[in-house]
């Protein structure tokens, strides 16, 4: 599914609409485009601060949530290279710890485009180039590279000679473009591989360790994996992460969700196995208190859609947005609920497995009250609560989020999650003015 993006800003709008005249309007994988355009400028991707480089299918936001704030702990400044945005386009490129302002953005937008005549440069490679362009002329010590799809054709994966790279958890997601076996994704992911460079990995299936393995070694990497050269265990209140000679313990995140106690000793371990920025314990420690990351397991303040809610009700988004997300975002749904009831606000991109997510979110909620995900192919609402009464969960129609809320309003001390969709979460932190800064 091809991007979205409008902006307020006149001046930012005006190179968004020129890059939707430019580009393909469409997914486009491989290397050659975005080559082709960072040697137009001067190839700033040559020029990074030290690279923390990032895949998976789930969890690697979140990973670099907590390696950003892991390095700022340490007192440095982070560029940071992320997607999709949730509201503002800004969102995407983080320089030396803020937000790219729209002065910036508009004028990187119109130096990037202005030299990709002829290329046919897809929306993403564009935005890739005009990070790396802002990063490698800012100072700052580290960046971070979150990949945008798959790994090895993704745009990131010019960079040569990252500090360090990563997979956080696998899955199955963009089928179309990875290939419908779960070996065949991990090999994708692992692509980013480079020789010489430290692989961190989780643990997972032993078909997909092994072609991890085999890509890695092609590509002359060390892989460092979880259970074989690191460890993590999860208590009540705390992670204890270890690896050769080392020990650390942490509270567990302040992100809510068992999953993200593993995002959390995933950056540890990317943090220990790299040699370019010096990173202390008590960073490490802080980075489970100080990481924040939107739209997964978020609890929503008072804002205008929270306030449509029932008095005593809760308000909870995340995105969702397949099988392997959703499975975990169950189990931390149940906890949070602590036995209240749980209604889910679902809506989904038209290419996402509707019924894998239903399977797995079903049986933690009561009610599913399903709705569209504005400007972007969705599957039909009605479509969504059949699938959801298959499960055995009662399910009805809103037109929109706010309409949604609204029938809400007599619940109680109801628990919501907003869920299928990371473009439907940025409508929702949209509407209750909780934009991400």
């Amino acid at each position: 599914m091809p991007d979205h993006a409008t902006s307020t800003d006149a001046a930012v709008q005006a190179q968004l609409d020129r890059l939707w005249a430019l580009s393909p309007g469409a997914d486009v994988l491989g290397l050659e485009r975005i080559t082709r355009l960072l040697t137009r400028l001067g190839d700033p991707h040559l020029s990074l601060p030290p690279v923390f480089h990032v895949a998976g299918t789930n969890g690697k936001g979140s990973t670099c949530a907590f390696l950003r704030a892991a390095l700022e702990a340490a007192g440095h400044d982070v560029h940071v290279f992320s997607s999709p945005h949730l509201v503002r386009f800004n969102e995407r490129i983080r320089i030396a710890g803020r937000l790219i302002d729209d002065a910036t953005l508009a004028a990187l937008l119109r130096e990037v485009l202005d030299r990709s005549d002829g290329i046919g440069a897809s929306f993403f490679e564009v935005t890739t180039a005009v990070a790396f362009l802002a990063f490698a002329r800012t100072p700052a010590a580290a960046t971070i590279v979150e990949v945008g799809l798959g790994g090895r054709l993704d745009a990131t994966n010019v960079i040569p000679n990252p500090a360090v790279t990563g997979i956080a958890a696998l899955g199955m997601d963009h089928e179309a473009f990875l290939g419908d076996r779960i070996v065949d994704i991990a090999a994708e992911k692992a692509g980013i591989a480079k020789a010489g460079v430290p692989l961190v990995t989780m643990n997972y299936p032993a078909p997909s360790r092994a072609r991890i393995a085999q890509v890695a070694a092609d590509a002359g990497a060390p892989v460092v994996a979880r259970n074989a050269a690191w460890w993590s265990e999860t208590a009540r209140g705390t992670i204890r992460y270890r690896d050769t000679g080392f020990a650390v313990v942490t509270h567990r995140p302040r992100l809510v969700g068992p999953h993200q106690s593993r995002n959390l000793a995933l950056a540890i371990a990317m943090l220990r196995h790299q040699g370019a920025v010096h990173v202390p314990e008590a960073a490490m420690r802080a980075a489970a208190d100080w990481a924040q990351w939107p739209a997964r397991m978020q609890r929503l303040g008072a804002g205008p859609l929270r306030d449509r809610l029932g008095e005593g009700s809760e308000l909870w988004l995340d995105g969702a947005h397949n099988p392997s997300a959703a499975q975990p975002v169950a189990r931390a749904l149940r906890a949070v609920a602590d036995g209240r009831p749980v209604v889910l606000v679902l809506g989904m991109l038209a290419n996402k497995d509707a019924t894998g997510v239903l399977r797995a979110l079903a049986p933690a909620v009561s009610r599913v009250i399903t709705v569209p995900v504005p400007g972007h192919a969705h599957h039909a609402p009605a479509a969504l609560a059949t699938i959801a009464e298959e499960f055995g969960v009662s399910a009805d129609v809103a037109d929109s989020l706010s309409g949604a809320c609204d029938r809400l309003a007599g619940q109680g001390d109801a628990v919501v999650l907003i869920a299928g969709s990371l473009y439907l979460a940025g409508e929702a932190l949209a509407l209750n003015d909780e934009a991400p800064d």
